[in-house]
């Protein structure tokens, strides 16, 4: 009998081919939906919970009587406050062994997927059911980036690295070697706009997203999609820079279909080893 599937659902459609996905390898699939989070049209037609965060009696009984052994964490989720999480006993027993230091994206999903394998459950990642979704080396489209723009990649990847082992986020923007802004808790789609208003004269910048040194491969990969190409053109950048192997680059033939005629490059880079400790 194949492993049942359970999916925390995000925002996006990510959930929702995933599910695909896992049902097509003959999988029994449950999703966990979070309020003002997931959206309804992805938990059509699937056996599903609607929560909120801090529900975790609720969602580990409707995971356990299920016969749910395997979970996935599937699209983006703005992180709660305390207060937002509004948790429940469970929930609350388990914020307390773990701290407030956790809530920071890296560390608040480290925490919870520790918290879910005590209760024996198996946590996958996307790249696991989604196999084609990583990020190949090379330029992805028909551009490339010249000389300035590889010099912007570098130090991207530098300032990324940097700012992602202190689990601030994932993405920077550089432009002639200046750093115009580093992503926090806004995301990168409100990064790439509010360095739109930022660019200087002449070449356009690079968004640079590489996942965090740290970072537990299952677990919140940088993402990009044809959203992330319109807003980078839109911004007046020149092109984007990922992890090769390290990010989910979602409707690839979209994404390079919209690129190409935005003039962007979309190239898959080496980030480099983990920063030391």
């Amino acid at each position: 009998m194949a492993v049942r599937l359970a999916i925390f659902a995000g925002g996006g459609d990510l959930p929702a081919r995933l599910a695909e996905a896992a049902r097509g390898a003959g999988r029994e699939v449950f999703m966990v939906a979070f309020e003002g989070h997931t959206a309804p049209a992805a938990v059509a037609g699937v056996p599903h919970l609607w929560s909120r965060f801090g529900a975790a009696s609720a969602i580990l009984e409707f995971l356990h009587g299920n016969g749910v052994t395997e979970l996935v964490f599937a699209g983006p989720v703005r992180r709660p406050s305390i207060p937002e999480i509004m948790p429940d006993w469970r929930a609350t027993k388990f914020l307390a062994k773990v701290g407030t230091r956790a809530l920071g994206d890296d560390g608040f999903l480290r925490a919870i997927t520790r918290g879910l394998e005590d209760e024996g459950f198996r946590v996958v990642g996307i790249q696991d059911i989604l196999r084609d979704l990583l990020a190949p080396a090379g330029p992805l489209g028909a551009l490339v980036p010249d000389a300035t723009a590889e010099a912007d990649i570098v130090r991207g990847i530098e300032v990324a690295r940097i700012v992602g082992a202190l689990d601030v986020g994932q993405a920077v923007v550089v432009q002639q070697g200046l750093v115009l802004g580093v992503e926090a808790i806004e995301g990168t789609d409100a990064l790439i706009a509010r360095c739109g208003s930022l660019r200087r004269e002449g070449a356009g910048g690079v968004l640079v997203k590489v996942k965090k040194p740290q970072q537990d491969r299952r677990l919140d990969l940088p993402t990009v999609g044809v959203r992330t190409v319109a807003a980078a053109a839109a911004a007046g950048l020149r092109g984007i820079a990922i992890e090769a192997g390290g990010t989910l680059v979602m409707d690839r033939p979209a994404l390079v279909a919209e690129a190409d005629a935005a003039g962007l490059f979309v190239v898959g880079v080496a980030a480099g080893a983990p920063l030391p400790s």
